[in-house]
């Protein structure tokens, strides 16, 4: 009976796999990214129409089924995190950084600040209304980054803006979501000495991770890569995800906060090697990443989504929700980078740059899924489901039509 459900996963995470990557390839042929692809192949797949995972071509044992691709998914996000603290590039940043510090910060609490009274107004508790201002705190950077790279303006004041600004802006709400995990898991009722006590071991656990990923991690591959032993056979690259491994596994161990934090801060941590060190990792992670783990990751959210449970009397919900996307990104990331010393010009294309929230948003509302604030039938959840579409769809002709109105500021 294992072995057939054995055979059962390879058959289920092929299909997912050959879906994800013709999904993909057809969303960039319509100039949409790959991801849109992934989410709406994942729901055609899911118990909205074809109910993959629960059909007869998949045997009778679906909890286990469901339980091992969930396990696949959870891998995925978390190598998903590392690669994103890979690619931080902190010099470039740094030259836009105060933009980016005001417009990253005000960007990640303004959807939060706004999403609460919002959600609450339809009859939700506090907790998952702050979780999903959680949700919409975050940013796909990828999805207007290639925009802007397609008009060759990834280079300009307003593109470094916003790698810079999506980083401050990523970082903020993925310290929110561990401490909103924390905080919604530990009671009902908060007691200021609880709160407490979770902040100063979630900040205990982040000072003490940031050190040993800035200063420890470093020297450390650069030793292994100096000693053929180590480093011959794909050493490196192994070393990294031991590492993403033992930093995701931390991060929950000892600080109560989410995995992918200890998986982001590890990747930070090996961004600041040598680039012919680094080059390697990042060629390996996203070779595994992206033809493997990711592409399970996006499907399996829209496996667990039924639209067929939506009802008409929640469109309200999902159109607040939406309004409040876009507003709090735009006001939000505009006044800050205002704030910064950009013109209005330049800081409403950083807003508009910012709506998206793609892969990060999903990261972070799967992780209510698991942490039990949402479930897929919910109401909200599948409202921040549409809007993470959305949002998404909706972000590259937006950054396109508010960059052709006006020639683009030059400048690094």
């Amino acid at each position: 009976m294992e072995a057939n459900q054995t055979i059962l996963l390879f058959l289920a995470l092929g299909i997912i796999i050959a879906a994800a990557r013709i999904a993909g390839g057809l969303a960039r042929r319509f100039d949409q990214p790959r991801v849109l692809g992934e989410l709406i192949v994942g729901v055609i797949l899911g118990p909205t129409l074809l109910d993959l995972l629960h059909s007869p071509l998949l045997g009778l044992n679906q909890v286990h089924l469901e339980e091992s691709i969930r396990q696949f998914a959870e891998l995925g996000v978390l190598l998903l995190m590392f690669k994103i603290g890979l690619e931080v590039h902190l010099n470039e940043l740094l030259k836009v950084g105060k933009v980016a510090v005001i417009a990253g910060v005000l960007g990640a609490f303004v959807p939060v600040l706004l999403t609460l009274p919002a959600v609450m107004i339809f009859g939700y508790e506090w907790q998952p209304a702050l979780f999903a201002g959680v949700v919409l705190a975050a940013t796909s950077v990828s999805i207007s980054a290639q925009v802007l790279l397609e008009l060759g303006l990834l280079r300009t004041i307003e593109g470094n803006a916003l790698l810079a600004t999506a980083l401050i802006d990523d970082v903020v709400a993925i310290v929110l979501v561990s401490l909103t995990v924390a905080v919604t898991a530990s009671q009902q009722t908060v007691d200021p000495q609880v709160l407490i006590g979770i902040v100063l071991r979630m900040t205990a656990y982040i000072a003490i991770a940031v050190a040993i990923a800035w200063f420890i991690v470093p020297r450390l591959i650069h030793w292994i890569h100096t000693h053929p032993d180590f480093a011959q056979s794909y050493g490196i690259a192994s070393f990294a995800i031991i590492l993403a491994l033992l930093f995701g596994w931390s991060a929950e161990h000892f600080g109560g906060v989410a995995p992918i934090t200890g998986a982001f801060i590890a990747g930070v941590g090996l961004s600041r090697t040598k680039e012919f060190v680094k080059r390697p990792i990042e060629e390996a992670i996203s070779n595994i990443a992206y033809a493997f783990l990711v592409p399970i990751f996006f499907v399996g959210v829209g496996l667990q989504v039924d639209l067929s449970q939506f009802r008409l009397d929640a469109l309200p919900l999902a159109a607040v929700l939406l309004i409040v996307a876009v507003i709090s990104k735009i006001g939000g990331c505009g006044l800050g980078a205002l704030w910064g010393g950009f013109n209005r010009q330049q800081a409403f294309r950083l807003g508009i740059c910012m709506i998206s929230r793609g892969e990060v948003g999903l990261i972070i509302a799967a992780l209510g899924l698991t942490s039990g604030l949402f479930t897929p039938t919910d109401t909200l959840f599948l409202s921040l489901f549409l809007v993470i579409l959305l949002t998404t769809v909706l972000t590259p002709p937006l950054v396109r039509q508010v960059f052709r109105l006006t020639l683009p500021q030059k400048g690094a």
